[in-house]
């Protein structure tokens, strides 16, 4: 399976595992795996059903992106097959805009339906949207809790959440400017130190190159959850998430 990077001073969350079940080899290779490893997903491609059940013997997955048109056995019968055996999240891809299909993707067993061309933001939102209905309550906690009105981190980083409960997948370079702010304890972090992270972290980087990551990424929030992401310009200091509105990371111990 494709790797998964785990970045320092937060405690290490298994990342989550997906099989793409896709037997277009170019759609899969080159764009479905790379983009959903660099989202923080731990990945596996299949080509068939039976390369899927396969790899299952063999691997655990928590979910399933399917394609529903497939050589060897149509997805909507994959769908049917893996609901029996598990509670194995699904998500169909499909070039079809018939609304009955959608209907007997998710009568199938399907948690989500997207529409090739895919837009990859909103496959990976959804995923990690879906992992979150999955996971488990801390005991204690009621599902109908109303979210505490702050910005945070989850996922080992990899997943943004909104104080309207709104997500947005990060990728690895958003998410090592915003773990790196969100370790900063309210301080501004300066420009300076922020390429230093990205640069560690194999992304070439440089002023005018951070100050586009921040714009698209300020840009990117606002566009998927209609909220202003609390990324502050600290004039000659560089940039700082106001402690107020995010909640602060989990620290590992030792």
């Amino acid at each position: 399976m494709r790797g998964h990077r785990h970045l320092a001073g937060y405690v290490s969350t298994p990342p989550i595992r997906v099989a793409v079940l896709e037997d277009d080899d170019a759609l899969r290779e080159e764009i479905l795996l790379p983009a959903l490893s660099d989202y923080g997903f731990s990945t596996q491609g299949a080509a068939s059903a039976a390369d899927l059940y396969r790899h299952m013997l063999s691997q655990q997955f928590d979910m399933v992106v399917l394609d529903i048109g497939l050589p060897d056995e149509d997805g909507l019968t994959v769908a049917r097959h893996l609901r029996t055996m598990s509670d194995i999240g699904i998500v169909m891809l499909t070039g079809s805009t018939d609304r009955q299909h959608q209907i007997q993707a998710l009568h199938s067993g399907a948690d989500g339906y997207l529409i090739k061309p895919i837009d990859l933001d909103v496959l990976a939102a959804a995923l990690h949207s879906l992992a979150r209905r999955m996971a488990p309550f801390p005991q204690g906690m009621v599902a109908d809790q109303a979210p505490t009105p702050r910005w945070r981190l989850e996922a080992d980083g990899w997943r943004l959440v909104s104080p309207r409960g709104k997500i947005v997948a990060l990728t690895a370079i958003e998410q090592c400017v915003l773990t790196t702010l969100t370790s900063a304890s309210d301080e501004p972090v300066s420009r300076e130190s922020l390429i230093q992270a990205l640069n560690h972290n194999r992304y070439d980087s440089d002023p005018h190159s951070l100050e586009m990551i921040i714009h698209r990424l300020r840009r990117k929030v606002h566009t998927q959850t209609k909220e202003m992401l609390p990324l502050l310009t600290v004039r000659n200091k560089g940039y700082m998430l106001p402690g107020d509105a995010w909640h602060k990371p989990t620290m590992a111990v030792g």
